[in-house]
């Protein structure tokens, strides 16, 4: 029955059905050359064309349905399921990328969805332990994977826009990884106001690509994070209200072109802007 359930949902078509199950599909798909979208976990067009033509090749029954017989074709990235084994260090396989798929919905990811369990996987299993008050010993058994299929975390506050422009890039899967924030795309020199009321707990060069960087402490366990600034116009420890320039717009760390990077966290896990 189980069996059947699975192959149900790799089957289905609606767009909203994301998965972990799917979003390791993807990953092995593109191992293999036959999926070049996001690994997002939705069974969509492209995930489908994909599996139907690895199934072509391999001389299975063409069914688009990600079963036990395809699976097995797919070598270790077909394998094993999630939660048939407790995942450490050095594991590999279609379970890892599905943890990776779920560590990054819940605001921590680690890097390529890619299904090795690397030292970045690894310290975002420790810091998504901490963060939902389970021991942190970096061993993705059946408590970190019932905490994982929960509903991820979303911002209590409503936040105002940092600049006045479009959104480019948006929060969620991008590619095999995960955008943590969304991104304005503006002129250099342009003005970056506070998104909401707080104080500044944190200003400079930070190691991690963002480049120059300003980060808000607002209430409830929510900070905001302004990243690639070309200029800080503000202090660690100023208190700000939503419209207080705190900055402006640049391109410094890792970043392709001018623009804002803006940022939520709860308590240190990534959510989606809410405006």
């Amino acid at each position: 029955m189980a069996a059947l359930v699975a192959a149900t949902l790799l089957a289905a078509p609606a767009a909203s059905a994301r998965s972990a199950d799917v979003a390791a599909l993807q990953v092995a798909l593109r191992a293999h050359g036959l999926y070049a979208g996001t690994v997002d976990g939705v069974r969509g067009p492209l995930t489908g064309a994909g599996l139907r033509r690895f199934q072509a090749r391999r001389g299975l029954v063409v069914d688009g349905i990600a079963g036990p017989a395809t699976r097995r074709a797919l070598g270790r990235r077909g394998r094993p399921r999630l939660g048939r084994r407790v995942l450490a260090s050095g594991a590999r396989g279609w379970d890892v990328a599905g943890l990776q798929f779920l560590l990054a919905r819940h605001g921590f990811p680690s890097g390529p969805v890619d299904g090795g369990l690397g030292q970045r996987t690894d310290a975002a299993i420790r810091r998504f332990q901490a963060w939902a008050g389970l021991s942190a010993d970096g061993l993705a058994g059946a408590a970190t994977l019932s905490r994982l299929r929960s509903r991820p975390p979303f911002s209590p506050l409503i936040f105002a826009p940092p600049v006045s422009a479009p959104v480019g890039d948006r929060f969620g899967p991008r590619g095999n990884v995960f955008h943590t924030g969304i991104d304005f795309p503006v002129p250099t020199g342009a003005t970056v106001r506070a998104a909401g009321r707080g104080c500044v707990s944190f200003v400079g060069w930070s190691s991690g690509g963002y480049g120059k960087l300003v980060i808000v402490s607002h209430r409830l366990g929510m900070t905001s994070w302004y990243a690639h600034l070309s200029a800080i116009t503000t202090q660690r420890g100023a208190c700000v209200v939503a419209g207080t320039q705190i900055g402006r717009a640049g391109s410094t760390g890792r970043s392709t072109g001018p623009h804002l990077h803006f940022e939520l966290r709860l308590r240190g896990a990534a959510v989606a802007p809410r405006f």
